[in-house]
């Protein structure tokens, strides 16, 4: 009897967990809408200007090094050819949204084709992503730091004057190295549009619906 009533107890706490992160989840908008690079966002609506030269949808990504949080090597994703590459842009990993928005482009993109590589990028040193993924269990996905001086926020429109970390953003890059979808989400304390990228990253890779 005493080890049903703990296996009660147990089941009882499982729920209550999964429940409980559900209810965080949908607590958290999703914006659908997008502002352009190097424009405008909102921080709980107080305004914040984007900083540095937009990128375009037809476009190349910028020359700019970034430091792989794994490996410790520069990588420069605009050589990266061959692969469609789904970027998706934190603020910082240490905080609920950025942590949800990147469990959901690891869990919810896992039926996304493995020639689209799936990389978080943040002003995170890349010692805390690291810490991150490895906590977090998402060590699939590629982690890419722009902590030095932020030049890849800067040469992307995404850098926020004061707080100068990224603005909430997402970028599909198709096998060419070119831009083909951009989502910079006008309030920064709401979730992008993660299934719109992922129907996109799909059909650049040849596997869209």
């Amino acid at each position: 009897m005493r080890l049903n009533r703990n296996l009660l107890i147990i089941l009882f706490f499982q729920v209550f967990l999964i429940l409980g992160c559900a209810t965080t989840q949908r607590q958290t908008p999703i914006d659908l809408a997008s502002v352009q690079p190097g424009t405008q966002v909102a921080f709980k609506g107080r305004p914040v200007h984007l900083l540095g030269s937009p990128i375009m949808v037809g476009k190349p990504l910028p020359s700019v090094e970034l430091v792989d949080a794994m490996s410790m090597d520069n990588i420069d994703l605009s050589k990266e050819k061959g692969s469609v590459l789904l970027l998706s842009m934190v603020p910082s990993l240490d905080t609920p949204v950025c942590e949800a928005q990147t469990h959901y482009l690891g869990e919810g993109g896992s039926g996304v084709p493995r020639s689209v590589k799936r990389i978080v990028i943040s002003r995170d040193t890349p010692f805390a992503q690291k810490r991150f993924a490895k906590q977090a269990k998402l060590t699939d996905l590629r982690y890419l730091s722009d902590y030095k001086q932020g030049d890849f926020a800067r040469s992307t429109g995404f850098l926020t004057e004061g707080l100068m970390l990224f603005a909430r953003s997402v970028i599909v890059v198709d096998k060419q190295g070119i831009v083909q979808f951009i989502q910079v989400v006008p309030e920064m304390s709401h979730l992008p549009d993660l299934d719109r990228a992922f129907v996109k990253a799909k059909e650049l890779a040849g596997e869209g619906s």
